[in-house]
This record gives structure tokens, sequence and C-alpha cells, in this order.
């Protein structure tokens, strides 16, 4: 080979490494599709959470990972289309929050090869997202909002001393409603409590159904129920005819001076959750092998509005005085 031949090949060589090295440095950053089931605060900042992780993580934005955010105004009949619409995108990892979307999510996607990481699920296992608590299911786990509701029994019984009628009003059509209904049926009797449910499953009927709690609960809690929080204003607006104080899932209700108080989940946290366990797959794990994470006691924290406890013709225990969550 001629000295000429040699240097024209190495400068080949070099110009075969640098092209290389700009397809690398220029390849499409992976994308994620978000699949919400609409606008509302608790959602939202699952969402915020979930970014917020892979950020955390070294996937930045708009770099590493572009999303495709999608919801339906809390339509279930539109999201078999929004899955569809997401799905043709071919996203590395599709984000789902809330029970109905992670569903129809799973059964959508199934053999598609593209890994379900969900959120705001209260209990998974019931919904059949995952066969057990233990482990995730084939292309799918995630991250639950499940509420400790011995602790929202016991804030409860501290807000309103001398209560003994827990009522709770739920969805019977949808899975996580049900879900909680059994678990504060189980830490009812040891937390002093008796259990008045009453079913929903319309929000033309909402009035009339917490009206029927007039006289037989002394608190209402309400859950992160997708039918239920979207129409916290008329829950609380009949609560408040019956005489009966409500303790929320979910703060920002608090804050805006609709219900008396709250004890939530940090949503921000759930989300932040599953956005962990999503950098886990997207770096080669199987959701198989990863566990559903529950929020940790500590993920739950109190809010008090002394306005619309005033106007529950309630006043707040002293033992609130000091606990830097009341809203005034």
């Amino acid at each position: 080979m001629t000295r000429k031949s040699a240097l024209w090949l190495r400068g080949l060589a070099a110009a075969g490494a640098l092209f290389f090295s700009l397809g690398a440095a220029n390849a499409d950053p992976i994308r994620i599709g978000i699949a919400n089931f609409g606008e509302h605060p608790q959602l939202n900042a699952a969402i915020e959470g979930f970014k917020q992780a892979l950020t955390g993580n070294g996937y930045e934005e708009g770099k590493d990972v572009v999303y495709s955010e999608s919801h339906t105004n809390f339509d279930a009949s539109l999201v078999p289309q929004m899955i569809a619409k997401l799905q043709a995108e071919k996203p590395a990892l599709l984000f789902t929050v809330t029970t109905p979307v992670s569903q129809i999510a799973k059964k959508a996607l199934a053999g598609s090869g593209i890994p379900i990481v969900f959120s705001a699920v209260t209990d998974p296992v019931a919904a059949k997202l995952v066969p057990s608590m233990e482990a995730g299911d084939e292309g799918m786990t995630g991250a639950t909002d499940l509420q400790d509701i011995a602790a929202v029994m016991e804030f409860a019984k501290k807000l309103v001393p001398g209560a003994k009628r827990f009522g709770q009003p739920y969805n019977p059509g949808e899975a996580n409603d049900v879900a909680l209904l059994e678990k504060v049926k189980e830490v009812a009797t040891n937390a002093g409590f008796e259990v008045v449910e009453v079913g929903v499953d319309n929000v033309n009927d909402i009035q009339q159904r917490i009206a029927s709690l007039a006289g037989k609960a002394d608190v209402i809690y309400t859950p992160s129920s997708n039918l239920l929080q979207p129409a916290i204003a008329a829950v609380a607006a009949a609560a408040r005819q019956a005489g009966i104080p409500i303790i929320n899932s979910d703060e920002s209700a608090v804050n805006d001076g609709i219900v008396p108080a709250s004890l939530a989940v940090n949503f921000h946290q759930v989300g932040m959750n599953a956005g962990k366990i999503a950098v886990d797959i997207l770096k080669g794990a199987d959701p198989k092998t990863i566990a559903p994470v529950n929020p940790a006691y500590e993920d739950h924290a109190p809010r008090i509005s002394r306005k619309v406890m005033a106007e529950f013709g309630l006043t707040i225990p002293d033992e609130f005085a000091d606990c830097g969550c009341i809203a005034e």
C-alpha cells in the first residue's frame, strides 16, 4: 500500500468516526407518552413529579427525553382513542394516570412491547393491573396513591372530637373507590368508627346522595375519586346543607375555601415514585420484576381552613395550633 493510499484510508476512517460521533450526539431523544384522564391538581402534580424524577436521573426534557401528553377531560369513552394515538407515536414507555386509563392501556398495549408505568391508582391488584403488590405484571407496574386510612381516621377523631360515624361516599363503578371502601371497613373498628357508605355513580345524584347522610354521619371522607374530586364543590355544598364536615383527600379544595380539612397523599411524590420506576425500565429493568410502590406515611399531610371550619360550625382544636397546616 502506498503512503498516499494509507493517508487516504486514515482520513476516510477519521471522517467515518466523526460522522458516527455526530450521529450519536444528534440521536433522537427518548419519547414517553403520558395518558392522563383529565386536568386536575392532583393528577397534574403526579405528572410534574414523574418528569422531575426523570430529570433528576439525567433525562433532560427536550434533549434526552420528549413527552407526548394527552387527556380526555374525564371522558372514559375517549380513552381508547387517546391510547391509540399515543401508541402510534411509538414511545419507549407509556405513563398512565388513574385506574381507568391504566386498565384500558393495559389491554390496548398487550404484546406491543411498550412498557407501562401507572400512577394515581389506589389498588392495582383489585384493578387487575398487577397480580400482587410484590411484583409487576407483563409490561406493567407503577406507583399507587393508597391513602393511609388509619391516619385519616385518627385525624378525623382529633379534628371532630366525639365523631363516631364515618361517612364514605364512593363510585361503585370505579375500582379505586371500591378498593378504598373495603380498606375503610377494615380499619374502622379499631379506629372506633362505624362506616356509613353511600354510592354515587352520577354527578347529578351528588346532592341527593350526600344529603342522605344527614343525621347518619359525623364526618365525611371524600377519596381521590375520578367522579367525586372534579365535583368536590357540589359534594361540599351538599355536606354543608347536611351539617357534616368533610375531610378531603386533596388539599387544594381546602386552600380554595371549599372544604374544611384534608389529609392528603402528596401526588407529586406519587409521580416521583412512578418516575423512578420508569428510569429503571428505561435502563433495561423488566416491569414484571418491579413491585408497585405505595406512598409512605410521611407522604401524607394535613391542611385545615379556619374560615370553612367556622362555616361548618366548628372550631379548630387546640392541638392543631402549632401544626403549620392552617389556611386562614
